[in-house]
């Protein structure tokens, strides 16, 4: 698969834009795994392969497990997460593959429960800023360097 175009060249802007976003995130209180775990399963969504390799990799730097990393698409049928990442995994999925019924009550209720208010707008905007790259990357078909 050949890259369709590169977009931060041809469109600086855009790109500086984007990067704001991931700076504020960077900035956020948001433990880094839960912001990986975040990334990967909403570019597993959205098929976007630059992002799962660039975010497992992530991950792992800082010390997430293989284990952990490979379940992160059956997240509902494992054992391997905690209550908040469940929460933070069931708002993703939802939010990523947003429809007629947006975000149930029963997620956001649940969500709001566990992280708080502020918390929770920190997660709800971790996923959409990964779901605008996903886009940026699927759209262009971004690719590694080998």
């Amino acid at each position: 698969m050949k890259q369709r175009m590169n977009l931060a060249q041809l469109d600086p802007a855009a790109y500086k834009a984007m990067r704001g976003l991931e700076e504020y995130m960077a900035q956020s209180e948001l433990d880094i795994l839960l912001k990986e775990l975040i990334k990967i399963r909403a570019s597993q969504i959205n098929g976007c392969a630059y992002c799962i390799e660039m975010h497992a990799l992530k991950a792992r730097e800082n010390k997430e497990t293989e284990k952990r990393i490979y379940a992160i698409s059956a997240w509902r049928e494992s054992p391997l997460f905690s209550e908040e990442e469940r929460a933070a995994l069931q708002l993703t999925d939802e939010l990523t593959r947003l429809g007629e019924e947006g975000v149930k009550d029963e997620t956001y209720d649940q969500a709001v429960s566990i992280f708080g208010e502020k918390k929770l707008a920190q997660i709800i905007m971790q996923i959409i800023t990964i779901n605008g790259w996903n886009r940026f990357a699927v759209s262009t078909r971004m690719t590694h360097k080998s």
